[in-house]
């Protein structure tokens, strides 16, 4: 081994032992990946609309005889109260009774709707009703097969400007089959619970267009009363609403008419001030309230039905 081995030999285990030596010595660096964030992970709440269900219509040949008792109809009982059970599993809404739906959907048709409590109001109607028998005799064997088909078609709609937002149909079905051989076997009498079924089926595929529905547009509330003694807001607890939550004031647009359509609307509203929740009260659902502090910009105390409040 002559001597230039030697010196490239150690010039190269030299520079080895450096690199390893910079690598070493190197922090490591923790990149974001793009949609990753490094701050720690936010829940985010919902708050919750006011939902008001009218009592379902019955437009099969049934509802429409002579001797239709629509306070009594049990088709009609069964879809609402299916609804509301549907609707209140979700936990995303406050469901008003029926007698304050029936109130709702009264002042809507009438066009009186500034001091509805409700944001949406969902009215439904049976459009389609039959059951069926159908069985086989054999020899051996015989089987008796029973069928319900139900429809349902709701329409949501919206109670400040009392328009339609949303309508659709959906039907269900249910049956259920007995069998014997040589006599021995199941004997199926009438099943009442079918219709239930029917009905239940129908609902379950309209059930997240509802939902969908009425929870896209953000969430908002409006403003009692602004003197010295605080800021009233409408909604308490059980929307929601906790001290400490801020809300932002926007003055509403100006409403228009779309020549071409005919359809009248409000254009965006303006944000002129910022409030903060400072405590939550009321008894009930219709009575609570919420007490909040104005931390920024200003609004007109003697035009409060001109203002909303987003989250």
């Amino acid at each position: 081994m002559n001597i230039r081995s030697i010196l490239l030999g150690g010039l190269v285990a030299s520079l080895a032992s450096l690199s390893w030596q910079a690598q070493a010595q190197e922090p490591q660096r923790v990149e974001a990946h793009p949609g990753v964030s490094l701050s720690a992970p936010q829940t985010t709440r919902g708050l919750k609309w006011k939902v008001a269900v009218g009592r379902f219509s019955n437009e099969t040949q049934y509802g429409k005889g002579i001797f239709y008792d629509r306070e009594n109809d049990p088709m009609a009982k069964q879809a609402l109260d299916l609804l509301m059970a549907k609707l209140g599993a979700a936990g995303k809404f406050i469901l008003l009774e029926r007698s304050d739906a029936d109130k709702v959907a009264a002042e809507v048709k009438a066009g009186s709707s500034q001091r509805i409590p409700a944001d949406y109001l969902i009215l439904g109607s049976i459009t389609a009703f039959g059951r069926k028998t159908t069985g086989s005799e054999g020899v051996f064997t015989s089987e008796k097969r029973q069928t319900v088909e139900a429809g349902v078609s709701i329409r949501i709609i919206e109670v400040s400007s009392g328009q339609v937002i949303f309508s659709d149909e959906a039907k269900g079905q249910a049956e259920t089959t007995s069998k014997s051989t040589l006599g021995f076997g199941g004997k199926a009498g009438y099943d009442a619970t079918l219709s239930d079924k029917a009905i239940s089926g129908a609902i379950d595929q309209l059930i997240e267009g509802i939902i969908n529905k009425c929870s896209d547009k953000p969430w908002r509330t409006y403003l009692l009363s602004a003197d010295d003694e605080g800021i009233i807001l409408a909604g308490g607890a059980s929307q929601g609403i906790r001290p400490g939550d801020v809300f932002t004031v926007y003055k509403q647009g100006k409403q228009v008419t779309n020549p071409q359509t005919g359809t009248t609307f409000r254009l965006a509203g303006k944000a002129v001030a910022q409030v903060r929740v400072d405590q939550v009260a009321g008894e009930s659902i219709d009575s609570e309230y919420a007490i909040a502090s104005l931390i920024s910009g200003a609004f007109d105390t003697k035009k409060l039905g001109e203002y909303y409040l987003q989250p």
